[in-house]
């Protein structure tokens, strides 16, 4: 009797705790996500998905999205771990006309040298030999790794929003680190919710865009394995490039109010490269090429001009 009570309380609590891992990650649609988000935009995003739609690519087993358009030098966007694709659509669209523009989405990769093989065969699909790197966050912590292993791959790079090889970030998120790998990805989305919604938000300005798209990437757009590879990815370990020896001119954005990149990885980042030039914009947050455009793609273009006329 005792042994069948047991069992029936082994039971309800692996059904218990079934059903909290298999609780689905709520959706939402695009209009419910993007309702606050001026229509001309939240329009113009929905055309760049049209025209652009992301072309698949198997690298090692893994599905690599990418878009190629545009004419020109060729300029590769890098996002971070809270991206797609088309994060960058607007500077993108800005810099069309001049520029051919790739941009990626990362697949559940979980190291840098292992998204350095699927860019590189991102590359070698678009017959792209040389690129100008621009990367943010995760992306700007790759585009480091990438001028440090492919430096013959890169004219100019930008680590934007971003921090160099340090100990400080796996330290920090030891503990939760360590959790990933068993909370359900409700909660993992959950998590990454109440940060669009208490930091990232009111740090861009309240830009209903910024929100709109961390939030759509929550619910559903990305997957745990995704999240778990780019944290995974953001504390992979690599010696940085010497820029100087290296030949390669740099940029670096930072914003003064970053929630993501404390002031200290900031600092520790313009002592790595002091070769770099430093644009320091003012209460934009995480994401300036979301909610500032138009300031990022003047930034980006008047860098280039300067390093081609030198």
């Amino acid at each position: 009797m005792i042994g069948k009570i047991l069992l029936t309380i082994l039971g309800l609590v692996l059904l218990i705790v079934a059903g909290i891992y298999l609780y689905p990650t709520p959706h939402q649609s695009f209009d419910e996500v993007y309702a606050q988000v001026d229509e001309a935009t939240a329009v113009s995003l929905q055309t760049f998905r049209q025209n652009h739609p992301p072309q698949p690519l198997e690298v090692n087993g893994e599905i690599w999205e990418y878009t190629v358009f545009g004419q020109g030098e060729p300029v590769l966007f890098l996002h971070g771990m809270t991206g797609a694709y088309d994060i960058w659509w607007q500077v993108m669209e800005n810099l069309a006309t001049d520029y051919q523009v790739i941009s990626v989405t990362y697949p559940p990769v979980a190291s840098l040298a292992g998204m350095a093989e699927g860019v590189t065969a991102v590359l070698a699909a678009a017959q792209i030999e040389t690129v100008h790197l621009v990367g943010s966050s995760l992306g700007g912590y790759f585009t480091q790794y990438l001028v440090a292993n492919m430096p013959e791959r890169v004219e100019t790079a930008v680590f934007a929003n971003t921090f160099p090889p340090n100990d400080i970030i796996a330290e920090e998120n030891k503990t939760i680190g360590g959790l990933l790998p068993i909370i359900p990805e409700w909660a993992v989305m959950g998590v990454l919710k109440g940060s669009a919604e208490e930091s990232l938000y009111p740090a861009a300005g309240n830009s209903e865009l910024v929100r709109a798209y961390v939030l759509e990437m929550a619910y559903g757009r990305m997957s745990k394995a995704q999240f778990m590879a780019r944290y995974r990815a953001v504390i992979d370990p690599f010696a940085p490039p010497d820029l100087t020896t290296l030949q390669i001119p740099a940029m670096i954005i930072e914003a003064d109010n970053d929630p993501l990149v404390a002031e200290p990885l900031r600092e520790m980042l313009k002592t790595t490269y002091p070769e770099a030039a430093v644009q320091t914009l003012h209460a934009v947050g995480h994401f300036p090429y979301l909610n500032e455009p138009a300031l990022y793609t003047e930034l980006l273009t008047t860098f280039w001009n300067s390093e081609r006329d030198n």
